[in-house]
């Protein structure tokens, strides 16, 4: 699949609102915020030595950091979108349940946390399905939002969208709009936007957060960017794009970043670096950043952004 239009290179608009005074005084739509389910094992930075076979092998901790993480936004306030492995959903279905009972929305983080580009079209929509039924056989409700793992939906996996859009999926918030040495796609749209397939359906995109500096997009307020980064920094970038783009957050992370206690797994030593760097300061940043303002799910995030702009610009793409 590309990103094309019909007779003329796509016309990729945001869904902007007016940098007003009443936004920079932090009254404007509320902010992003997103949990992607998982367990330490679970993780691309360890892929290459751990086997999803021998997952079952180690001490699961998802429950217990994700019960963390339900404590600090019933602390804060803030309501969040979940987006829970299948894997997990099969084996701990109450704590799908716990989630939704807070307030929450839960959505699909796949089934076996494979980067869709390494996938075929029938083993993506196979993995999805089994995700997408397990979360919802423990809930209870529909599920209308999707995650790749490692953020996988990149220019030559672009085939995925269009699956979700077909399986009626809502919205993504796979696409990247960043240079990375695992995923990625700089030239995305950095704001919310619609994809609209030549079949006639569509999907909505929820990018993670980016800055924009010097022309290129740089990431911020997200998983190892939070983590790892100098807190001036998402500080900094957050207070840019609200002031100069009037834009609020797009934040996630998953729960054990939280969990500085979790066991050590050996890996590579970027690998490990990585993931280990500043677990145990992770958990005050998360939450100096809700207290920040308003946290909504990405539903309501995207319900908010169309009720603004109702006619959002989109990106046609088309079937190879």
């Amino acid at each position: 699949m590309t990103v094309s239009s019909e007779n003329s290179p796509p016309r990729v608009e945001s869904l902007a609102l007016p940098v007003d005074s009443a936004w920079r005084q932090g009254r404007g739509l509320p902010n992003a915020l997103s949990v992607d389910v998982e367990d330490y094992f679970h993780v691309e930075a360890f892929a290459d030595r751990i086997r999803p076979e021998t997952w079952p092998q180690f001490p699961t901790r998802v429950v217990q950091n994700t019960h963390r993480v339900l404590e600090l936004f019933a602390e804060v306030g803030a309501h969040a979108t979940f987006f829970v492995l299948g894997w997990v959903a099969e084996r701990e279905p109450g704590l799908v349940r716990q989630i939704l009972a807070a307030g929450h929305e839960v959505a699909c983080h796949s089934h076996m946390h494979r980067r869709v580009f390494t996938m075929t079209t029938r083993e993506f929509r196979e993995d999805m399905r089994r995700a997408r039924a397990a979360i919802e056989d423990a809930g209870g409700e529909k599920v209308l939002g999707y995650r790749a793992p490692t953020f996988s939906i990149r220019q030559e996996s672009l085939w995925a969208l269009e699956i979700l859009a077909e399986e009626g999926f809502l919205y993504d918030s796979s696409v990247f709009p960043v240079k990375h040495d695992l995923y990625g796609m700089p030239s995305a749209p950095r704001f919310p936007y619609k994809w609209r397939f030549r079949s006639g359906s569509s999907l909505y995109e929820i990018p993670p957060q980016t800055v924009r500096v010097f022309g290129r997009n740089l990431p911020v307020a997200g998983g190892g960017y939070l983590r790892i980064l100098p807190m001036w920094y998402t500080r900094w970038a957050l207070r840019r794009i609200r002031e100069r783009e009037g834009r609020s957050a797009v934040v996630y992370f998953h729960p054990w970043e939280l969990d500085p206690q979790q066991p050590r797994l050996s890996g590579k030593l970027k690998s490990r670096f990585r993931h280990y760097l500043n677990l145990g300061r992770m958990e005050q940043r998360v939450r100096e950043l809700l207290r920040g303002g308003e946290f909504v799910s990405l539903k309501t995030f995207l319900d908010t952004h169309l009720a603004a702009k109702p006619v959002p610009a989109t990106l046609v793409t088309a079937a190879n």
